[in-house]
């Protein structure tokens, strides 16, 4: 007998004769064991066993499933009653099926034979099987070669297959294209290796998968979990799969991945085409495949771009490609000039600049979405979409191009310029999401950029700054041969405050002085500049080294209080600088040097031996109450020096001591010209990024010649004031000039007179024959005469006015030993070298 009509769980009616063969194989056979009639007629019916009994002993029970409810637990096939056996299906497998046996009587009254039904038995109900199949979710199960064995509604509407026509054949021959993965560059083992790992070593396995359904513009997004199907002993005998549709879940992960790359990568400089070429290459490839960055030169430039409102609609635009990045070409950025790029009034990328709106433009209207288990991956639902978007244009086709999105680039209210994202080789068309996602990007990149031609704007006016306060050209004089190089940092970094000078100054002497100010910006170039200035004032007075810095330091206080922060001014409470000043005089060829917190000069010999500078160096210029001492040594004549600031010694590769042992290293005091030897120590001491600004002065020495120095010691008495005046024009004579002689004798005859009426001695008259001729009265007192206007009738006062209008320039220098009085005759025609 069978259950004809339930098709659910088939019931076999086997009739067995009396000696154990099979008699007689319904329908129902076949359709539970595989097995047809021509199969199974006359064959023992304890070839049907999965496990068959030993010869004389009864067919062992399943010990795989409880017994049935209320069946008897004793007999196999063929006795009576009701248990629970394992056959074995045509194909191999085991089935576990509850068997009835029903004996047949005669008429003698005697078992002529058996009828058995077989019915499967499963723990659970039959409707079990109708939620497998009805599953939302995709299933399938595969033998260990991957063919397959059974799949649920779903997983054939997945993979636009029927059940039959997929049975026994193999995964990778029916579903190919899963072995390709959308993103080569992520090197993803292929799903059908998947499945034969897990099959191989039993162990189970969750992943994503990305791949693209028949028929569909979209790429779906699958999670899916393997494991192994192990019988009753626990060997492997399939595997078996599950998976639904996160597409929606995926992709917007996959966005705020992006844009948390986005966050870090784009803005990590300060300058703008930098940062264009980041905005471009973030989104390629995970987003799009091409992406340009065009901006107006204006923002190029630091300057504030055109205003919104003045770019018409239907206006052709000029701008410039800042940035191009591709799957196929990388990224092309320009060292020099860039690439100027015009776009017509009718093009989408003008448009867009005028209206301030985004347009996506697709090569063929992309239909709906594929929609399997939960719905929609990611369906273009035209709710979704903007007015006016997406724009159906074929003829971008001809660009080589599926789709692109145009987004103006606007931060703060200033349109900055535009920027595109193509596809170019993958065919899945940009959705509503992707919209939002590249005008996120745009405007991330747009606030950088920004930022970026502000700062560039604020670092070209400090630069501007800081170059006019340093010295356009050193000045002319004959006591070294010098040459100078400024630097500033990395357009990452701002400008900062270094600063070198060189002052003529009395006697033929000059000073060379560096220093380095604080900070950076724009406050720090103002602030060397008050410094620059204050250190000539002070120069001017001829104080000594230490001196001079000390009044320096009280000017950096006073600075420090003038900036504290108030309700009108806000400072940015950066305060100090260093400084070294240092003072050669020609005549006795001594360097004279105090240092606020500064690095001390190196000092190369004529014959390339290294001279130590004996001097320590005292605090940085703005601490206050303490001192600052000054060092002197006698260089031969034609010594080298190098004055400079720490940012050419030091940076994060190296520390101040490694950096001067390098620095001395480079100094070739062999150099014929001193501004080659600058070049060669800027570019070998700085690094690629520099942070810092960096400044060097470099000084060769010379002597004045003994024959140009002319000194007479005079007694303080009244008639010595003629021989002074004698001894000056017997100097004049031999160093042929006589035509300064009228002059000269007026300014000896006051400044002696001066120094024998308020100085004491010892009184020093001296003259040196330089680039102008000079004349200094040298005491022993520390009283400085007082230029003053003498009234009508006073009898005195008139001498130093007379000296100050018949001399380019005259003053009072003290020393340790007192003060010395001076005036300068220029020499129109210098003879100084006969």
């Amino acid at each position: 007998m069978e259950m004809a009509d339930d098709r659910d769980a088939p019931t076999a009616a086997v009739v067995v004769d009396a000696d154990g063969r099979v008699s007689g194989w319904s329908e129902g056979g076949r359709l539970l064991l595989g097995w047809t009639s021509e199969e199974v007629l006359g064959r023992p019916v304890t070839d049907l066993l999965a496990d068959p009994p030993a010869p004389g002993s009864e067919p062992r029970p399943t010990g795989s499933a409880p017994s049935p409810a209320g069946s008897p637990g004793s007999n196999g096939i063929g006795a009576d009653g009701t248990r629970l056996v394992a056959l074995r299906h045509r194909d191999g497998f085991t089935l576990d099926a509850v068997v009835t046996t029903h004996p047949l009587v005669g008429l003698d009254g005697g078992v002529r034979s058996r009828v058995v039904t077989v019915q499967r038995w499963d723990r659970r109900p039959v409707i079990a099987d109708r939620a497998f199949e009805q599953c939302p979710f995709a299933l399938g199960a595969y033998d260990p070669e991957l063919r397959f064995l059974w799949m649920n509604a779903s997983a054939g509407r997945v993979i636009a297959h029927s059940e039959e026509q997929v049975l026994g054949r193999k995964y990778r021959d029916v579903l190919p294209e899963f072995d390709r993965s959308l993103f080569p560059e992520r090197d993803d083992k292929p799903y059908t290796d998947q499945l034969a790992e897990v099959a191989r070593t039993g162990e189970p396995a969750r992943l994503i998968t990305v791949f693209r359904p028949l028929g569909s513009n979209y790429a779906n997004a699958w999670a899916t979990s393997i494991w192994p199907v192990r019988d009753a002993e626990g060997t492997v005998r399939a595997v078996a799969n599950w998976g639904f549709d996160m597409s929606a879940e995926y992709w917007a992960r996959q966005r705020l991945l992006l844009l948390n790359e986005a966050s870090s990568g784009i803005g990590r400089t300060l300058d703008v085409i930098g940062t264009a070429q980041e905005l471009a290459k973030t989104p390629v490839p995970g987003f799009t495949d091409l992406v340009t960055v065009d901006l107006f030169d204006e923002v190029l430039r630091g300057d504030e771009p055109p205003s919104p409102s003045g770019i018409e609609r239907g206006a052709s635009l000029t701008l410039s490609r800042a940035a191009r990045h591709s799957t196929t070409e990388g990224t092309e950025r320009s060292t020099g000039p860039t690439m100027p790029v015009a776009h017509a009034a009718t093009s989408v990328a003008a448009t867009c600049m005028a209206t301030g709106r985004s347009t996506v433009e697709l090569a063929a209207d992309p239909g709906v979405g594929s929609e399997w288990a939960f719905g929609p991956g990611l369906a273009a639902d035209p709710a979704h979409w903007p007015p006016g978007n997406p724009v159906i244009d074929k003829s971008i086709t001809a660009e080589g191009l599926t789709g692109r999105i145009t987004v103006p680039l606007r931060a703060r209210g200033a349109l900055l310029g535009v920027v595109t994202f193509s596809r170019t080789e993958r065919p899945e068309a940009f959705t509503a999401d992707d919209l939002i996602l590249a005008e996120e990007l745009t405007a991330k990149a747009a606030v950088a950029i920004d930022n970026a031609r502000r700062y560039s704007r604020e670092r070209a006016t400090a630069l501007t700054l800081q170059r006019a306060l340093l010295p356009q050209r050193l000045p002319q004089q004959d006591a070294v041969e010098v040459a100078s190089r400024y630097l500033p940092a990395d357009t990452d970094a701002e400008v900062g405050g270094d600063w070198f000078d060189v002052i003529p100054l009395s006697g033929a002497r000059v000073a060379l002085i560096v220093g380095d100010v604080v900070g950076h910006g724009l406050h720090a170039s103002a602030s060397m500049g008050r410094l620059r200035t204050a250190v000539r004032t002070l120069a001017d007075v001829d104080l000594p080294p230490d001196e001079l810095l000390t009044h320096l330091d009280d000017l950096v206080l006073h600075l420090a209080s003038d900036l504290q922060p108030s309700s009108h001014f806000q400072t940015t409470g950066e305060t100090g600088a260093t400084c070294l000043y240092t003072v050669y005089d020609p005549v006795s060829r001594r360097l004279t040097l105090a240092s606020a917190g500064h690095p001390l000069p190196l000092v190369i010999a004529p014959d390339g031996t290294s001279t130590p500078v004996a001097a320590q160096p005292g605090p940085p210029l703005g601490t206050g109450g303490l001192p600052f001492e000054s060092s002197e040594l006698e260089l031969p004549e034609g010594s080298l020096l190098a004055l400079y600031t720490d940012g050419l010694v030091e940076s994060r590769e190296r520390d101040v001591d490694r950096g001067i042992a390098e620095l001395l290293g480079v100094l070739d005091h062999t150099a014929s010209s001193l501004d080659a030897l600058c070049d060669t120590v800027m570019e070998a001491m700085l690094p690629g990024n520099r942070t810092d600004d960096a400044a060097v002065l470099l000084a060769r020495t010379r002597a004045l010649d003994p024959q140009h120095v002319a000194d007479w010691d005079v007694e303080p008495d009244f008639t010595q004031v003629s021989r002074a005046r004698q001894f000056a024009l017997d100097q004049l004579v031999a160093w042929g000039l006589e035509e300064t002689a009228f002059v000269t004798e007026l300014v000896v005859s006051e400044l002696v007179t001066n120094a024998i009426r308020y100085g004491e001695p010892p009184i020093r008259l001296r003259l040196i024959r330089d680039t102008a001729l000079i004349c200094e009265v040298s005491d022993a007192s520390n009283t400085a005469p007082h230029l003053r206007r003498a009234r009508a009738f006073d009898e005195g006062g008139r001498g130093l006015l007379l000296v100050a209008q018949l001399t380019q320039g005259w003053g009072t220098r003290h020393t340790s030993q007192g003060k010395t009085i001076w005036c300068a005759q220029s020499l129109a025609n210098d003879v100084t070298g006969t």
